[in-house]
């Protein structure tokens, strides 16, 4: 073909393309690029264009004649009703190109069709050469993420519909093994039973197990202490008879009308044969109504005791999951999980200060790891400690003695409230973490001075410090002297760097991720250990070398991030890596606890949908962008 011959086909695609977005908006130059790299092919009716089964995409279709039918998850028959259907100047195949994997979706011509067909390592160039095509292609990969994120809620409001609905069966609310009494127990039996076992009422059963009676908190003054009935009479003398009940096969909307018709806040629940299975409370159709935040914020800080936090932990569980119903981040439900779980720790660090004499001496509560970074998930552990000051009025080891008596009760009750002990004991109970400013100081100092294995370990545990409780300006001075031995040694930020590098992310050479070899868990990634710790770890880098005093992930990419001058648009898309992966976690761990498993954080890439798995590839490129800034900065 002739030069003329050729530049007059140039220019006619180029006036075809300028009809179409994002060609119309694209730069001269870049669109040229474009024009002069394509070649025109040619696709009978019926013919498949693209599909699953023929591999990696490495092509960039653009319709310039004809209709293309596409049909998700390759055009099974299931998948007829979300087919679409592609006219000239439409693009397809970008998602699969750019995640350099086959293509979930099937593209058939329905008719003859003509395309423009761009080869990968041209479209790669291309989106370099041009911003406009750049953005185009990463709007239509944020597309895919919001499409994933629908899919979270729909799933979880699926869950959320099966678990907490007013039409759930009275079986399926009823959790706990009722407590009732015989008709001759004594009232002091029963006042006694209900104030250890912390119950609002008590039932009273024949010997067939037939609710005949109940006796609950309110009747205490009214029947028991105005009368000044005696303790010692039977309960059957002051119960109210033949309380309310209702079929295990009933509703929670049966209960709460039964409750609103008769004025009680209890109803019973029975089997076939009129036995006691269950009570029923207010407090339990408040729950399946979803109860907001202020009530359950209000319900921690009046709470008089460890039972009504225990409750409240599991109202907090329940409000996380509305929220992923509702469409809320990862960031933003990690972020509240946390603040409400402060809000338990400091009710039950007040409770016990009413029961150990710690007046006179300034201290503070602190929280080390997830907690310390607010990026709690449905499964925690503790990791606390203790920082005070010792005046020399005061004996050292009497007043650690002090603390760690202290520190043991509140330890043990964040466990009886859903915090179990931590198994590498990281607890302010532990001597070792319950220690003068000073001593921490030094403790950090040592750290630093001699990065060795086990001090990097310890670094990045307890480095990343906040406090919950007390005098919050000693976590403060505790921040600046760590800033001041940091930056006084930067061997120490080079060995934190390298250790950050010492877990890569996960992604395969020719499968799309690698998975882990334990055989009891095969197929599996750990998002703890090879995704979220990843950001988390040259995070905390960024953020020693800028002493920057954020302890949150996403707030130390940030404020470090601009200082260190990394493109906004990168940094959006490393934090939206993080967030991923971390609403990946808390959905992966409600599913397991669900089945009454301990909630972990191992996936199975298998299971995941292709626009998941395709969103956390995206993720674990972001990651390895995170490590090798870091490899950049140390010249590692």
């Amino acid at each position: 073909m002739s030069n003329s011959a050729t530049e007059m086909l140039v220019s006619a695609t180029i006036t075809f393309l300028r009809g179409y977005p994002p060609f119309d908006r694209m730069e001269a130059e870049a669109l040229r690029f474009l024009v002069e790299h394509v070649k025109l092919a040619h696709y009978p009716k019926g013919a498949r264009i693209l599909a699953s089964e023929m591999g990696v995409a490495r092509t960039l279709h653009i319709v310039q004649r004809g209709k293309v039918r596409a049909k998700p998850g390759g055009g099974a028959g299931n998948a007829e009703h979300s087919a679409v259907t592609l006219g000239p100047g439409q693009c397809f195949s970008i998602g699969a190109l750019m995640a350099q994997q086959p293509s979930s979706t099937a593209y058939v011509a329905r008719e003859d069709v003509f395309c423009y067909e761009l080869p990968a390592d041209e479209f790669f160039s291309l989106t370099q050469r041009s911003t406009v095509f750049n953005l185009f292609c990463t709007q239509y990969i944020a597309g895919l993420l919001d499409q994933s994120q629908q899919q979270l809620q729909l799933q979880f409001a699926q869950r959320a519909t099966e678990q907490k609905t007013m039409n759930s069966p009275l079986s399926a609310i009823v959790k706990r093994e009722p407590v009732a009494v015989a008709p001759e127990t004594s009232i002091r039996q029963v006042v006694e039973l209900m104030a250890s076992r912390h119950l609002g009422s008590m039932v009273v059963v024949d010997s067939a197990q037939q609710p005949i009676g109940i006796f609950t908190l309110s009747d205490v003054l009214k029947r028991i202490v105005l009368p000044g009935v005696s303790l010692e009479q039977t309960i059957a003398s002051v119960m109210s008879p033949a309380p309310l009940t209702l079929p295990l096969a009933a509703n929670a909307h049966d209960a709460a009308l039964t409750m609103a018709m008769h004025a009680v806040r209890h109803v019973l629940a029975v089997d076939e044969g009129g036995r006691l299975k269950g009570v029923v409370s207010e407090r339990d159709l408040f729950k399946l109504q979803g109860g907001g935040l202020r009530q359950i914020r209000h319900s921690i800080d009046s709470a008089g005791s460890i039972e009504v936090l225990r409750h409240a932990r599991e109202d907090v569980r329940q409000l996380s999951l509305t929220m992923l119903t509702e469409g809320v981040g990862g960031q933003e439900i990690t972020q509240f999980i946390s603040t409400l779980n402060d809000t338990v720790t400091r009710r039950i660090i007040e409770l016990n200060l009413d029961r150990h004499d710690l007046y006179g001496i300034d201290w503070a509560w602190l929280s080390f790891g997830s907690e310390g970074r607010d990026e709690q998930t449905f499964t925690t552990d503790q990791d606390n400690g203790i920082v005070y000051l010792l005046t020399d009025l005061m004996d050292r080891e009497q007043t650690q003695l002090r603390f760690l008596e202290f520190a043991r009760d509140v330890n043990d009750d964040l466990d009886k409230c859903g915090f179990p002990l931590c198994k590498g004991n990281i607890m302010a109970s532990n001597p070792d973490l319950c220690l003068t400013l000073e001593e921490w100081e030094e403790r950090f100092a040592r750290w630093v001075r001699t990065p060795e294995p086990q001090a990097l370990l310890n670094a990045t545990i307890f480095f990343d410090f906040r406090p919950l409780y007390g005098r919050f300006n000693l976590a403060h001075r505790l921040r600046l002297s760590l800033f001041r031995q940091t930056q006084g040694n930067p061997l120490f930020l080079r060995m934190l760097a390298q250790n950050a590098l010492g877990v890569a992310p996960p992604l395969g050479r020719i499968r799309d991720f690698v998975t882990g070899a334990d055989p009891e868990h095969p197929g599996t990634i750990d998002l703890k250990k090879y995704g979220v710790r990843l950001f988390t770890d040259a995070a905390r880098v960024f953020a020693l070398a800028r002493q920057v005093e954020a302890t949150n992930t996403v707030s130390r990419l940030k404020r470090a991030g601009a200082l260190m001058n990394i493109a906004r648009d990168d940094l959006a898309a490393s934090i939206e890596g993080f967030n991923f992966l971390q609403l990946l976690r808390l959905r992966h761990q409600h599913f397991e606890q669900e089945h009454g498993r301990a909630g972990d954080n191992l996936i199975r890439p298998d299971e995941l949908n292709e626009i998941e798995r395709r969103i956390l590839k995206e993720a674990f490129r972001q990651a390895r962008k995170l490590q090798a800034r870091l490899k950049l900065d140390y010249q590692l």
